[in-house]
């Protein structure tokens, strides 16, 4: 049965009795529903997100091909997507590329995994203790802002040509960045979980391990994650010293006679591993911390 809504009086008369009809929804939970995909912070399906990604890249694929083929871009500055993938091929067959990208991957990753080392306690500790962070601040700001490349004939000077070089040019370009990331996660913990903490009995040592570290951790791996990303910016200068194997080198190698395919094909073998390695941390960003 219609539900029917209670006579009322208007101007002495009693109204007739009207049917209830349900309130109209919001104009915004209206356009949730009609559009997902421009809705502000939506919510949008997992398929659809995947899907969304293949087809932006191969739109982007498509103009890159179509524009070098039809003469707009000349191909001697950017070959068409095909003639990069062709030349990928043949130096993964030919000329050693998987070797060369394995020796930067372990560059990088030897490199990082000292950053880290060093960078999170350090900030750590610059967070925690004003003392620490008045006297070590101003130096890691001062030297962040050091432009890489020109601190390259003082390593060469320091350290040779040698392996030590290159790991500590990559080093230089992702440690005093990442330093000041820790130290902002730290600070981002809330004040109340230290006085709950104090409260409770823990001791500084124990709330420094077991409760603020432990809050700063999902934030600290996306730093993390961030900053791989940026040690791999820094690979091409690392490699330019004396080096005679390395994704690097072959691009530098390549640049020397103008073979733009070969350079094209080590850039994008470049981002294939930092798309593959940023996904795979992602994904473990979630299984480590499922309750966020």
């Amino acid at each position: 049965m219609m539900s029917k809504a209670t006579a009322t009086t208007v101007s002495g008369r009693t109204s007739d009795i009207v049917e209830q009809v349900p309130p109209p929804r919001a104009p915004a939970a209206r356009k949730h529903m009609r559009n997902q995909f421009f809705t502000f912070r939506g919510n949008l399906s997992k398929h659809a997100q995947i899907l969304t990604s293949v087809c932006a890249s191969l739109i982007v694929i498509a103009t890159w091909e179509i524009s070098t083929r039809l003469g707009w871009i000349n191909s001697l500055f950017l070959p068409p997507p095909s003639v990069t993938i062709e030349t990928l091929w043949t130096m993964i067959t030919q000329k050693h590329l998987l070797l060369n990208a394995g020796i930067s991957t372990l560059r990088v990753w030897v490199a990082f995994a000292i950053s880290v080392v060093m960078a999170v306690p350090i900030g750590i500790a610059m967070s925690s203790f004003r003392g620490v962070g008045a006297a070590l601040e101003p130096i890691v700001d001062f030297i962040r802002y050091l432009p890489v490349p020109a601190l390259v004939p003082l390593s060469i000077i320091w350290f040779g040509v040698g392996e030590t070089t290159k790991i500590f040019l990559l080093w230089l370009g992702t440690f005093f960045q990442l330093v000041l990331l820790v130290a902002d996660d730290m600070r981002r913990v809330p004040q109340e979980y230290v006085e709950i903490a104090y409260t409770v009995g823990a001791r500084p040592r124990q709330m420094l391990t077991d409760v603020a570290f432990r809050a700063m951790l999902p934030s600290l791996f996306d730093n993390l994650r961030i900053t791989l990303g940026w040690c791999w910016t820094y690979l091409i200068i690392a490699e330019i010293v004396a080096a005679d194997n390395g994704l690097g080198f072959v691009i530098w190698a390549a640049r020397r006679y103008m073979n733009t395919s070969e350079v094209m094909a080590g850039v994008v073998t470049i981002g294939l591993i930092g798309l593959l390695t940023d996904q795979i941390l992602r994904l473990v960003h979630k299984r480590l911390f499922r309750y966020l």
